[in-house]
């Protein structure tokens, strides 16, 4: 049975040869700059993918929930960081991978580290968390009162293991070109260590921590932090395209959506794939707006078409052609849609079909 034969609905395709590709110059960069390579696995989700990273050497990782955390633990994983504010409703889940792993948590108030205080009995590590520009969670960098505030919560609890500084530098997503994320890139590490430097005053010696897939792949020198944590990178997309992070083919996955109906009039195609399959999340540029580049099968890859999905409903998918995807195209046929984020797309379909023809599976419960 060809690879075709045995998609019948939308199917999250997995070219395994990039992935581990990506795995690899990654591993590498860091391994050159001398740094602690702690990968995020909430874009991938997956035992079978984990491994490949453990093949490499990767030893430490990042999740982003408690589900996450227990699901690699249960597969042997022992370093793990949750990249996420503390949940205090899942404290007793989380004491209880506190005692089977190195676990590490994100702090940003007062009232979180005397909670943690209260009520975990086994030892975690603590990542302040600051705000270096992205203004979604953390500390403000120059909030040199609270951060030593939180800092001496943290370090009056015997259980609790001050380690470092953790940043996420997510307004890379909003750039696009090499410049620009390095800019961002350079200014979240100095502010980290304007911080760094304040908490050394008071006689804490703290590590940083950095995370983002655009930074993490036009950066080449990690040096001036002891970690990195992207994630998305593993398969890109085509918002990381967008940025400038990666080329299009670079994406190491594709939802396979068969074709439902035709209409010439408009010159569009209706595909078996919408946003239960793909999520919402689209790029606006001069030519309107994009949920996903469009691209065919070949015998041992996909080709990328100059066509992309320019509307969304739940089940379906509208692709804006011209005649001759058209008259190429048959109901039944099936169209590959390059997913605007990756990460999202992934954890809707909870499966992968590799084009070697395998199944991988997914954290169900994550």
């Amino acid at each position: 049975m060809t690879l075709a034969e045995q998609i019948r609905q939308p199917t999250l395709l997995l070219d395994s040869n990039k992935a581990q590709h990506h795995i690899a110059r990654l591993v590498h960069k860091a391994q050159t700059s001398g740094v602690r390579f702690r990968p995020h696995f909430k874009t991938h989700q997956s035992a079978v993918i984990g491994d490949w990273f453990r093949q490499r050497g990767v030893q430490a990782i990042t999740v982003s929930s408690v589900d996450m955390a227990r699901y690699f633990a249960d597969n042997g994983w022992t370093d793990i960081t949750i990249a996420f504010p503390v949940n205090v409703r899942q404290l007793p889940e989380i004491d209880a991978l506190a005692q089977r792993v190195r676990l590490g948590l994100l702090v940003e108030s007062i009232e979180t580290a005397v909670t943690l205080h209260q009520h975990l009995t086994h030892d975690v590590h603590i990542w302040l968390k600051i705000d270096a520009g992205y203004q979604r969670t953390g500390i403000h960098w120059q909030d040199v009162e609270l951060a030593t505030a939180v800092a001496q919560a943290v370090t009056a609890a015997p259980q609790l293991h001050l380690t470092g500084l953790l940043a996420h530098s997510g307004h890379t997503y909003g750039v696009t070109g090499e410049t620009a994320v390095q800019a961002i890139y350079h200014e979240t590490v100095a502010r980290l260590q304007t911080m760094q430097a304040a908490l050394r005053q008071h006689g804490w010696q703290v590590a940083l921590s950095i995370g983002d897939t655009p930074g993490a792949s036009l950066v080449d020198n990690f040096r001036d932090v002891d970690e990195i944590r992207p994630g998305n990178f593993v398969f890109y997309d085509v918002m990381q395209a967008q940025i400038g992070a990666c080329a299009l083919e670079d994406i190491a996955v594709a939802l396979a959506c068969p074709v439902v109906t035709k209409h010439p009039a408009r010159q569009q195609i209706v595909l078996y794939g919408g946003a239960v399959h793909l999520s919402k999340e689209m790029l606006r540029g001069d030519d309107g707006v994009n949920y996903g580049r469009i691209a065919r099968l070949t015998h041992s890859d996909w080709e990328i078409l100059p066509y992309k999905v320019v509307s969304l409903s739940q089940e379906h998918g509208i692709v804006q052609g011209d005649e001759a995807l058209l008259r190429e195209t048959a109901v039944g046929d099936l169209l590959l849609v390059l997913p605007i984020h990756s990460c999202l797309t992934a954890n809707l379909m909870k499966r992968y079909l590799t084009l070697n023809g395998e199944w991988i599976e997914m954290c169900s419960a994550c």
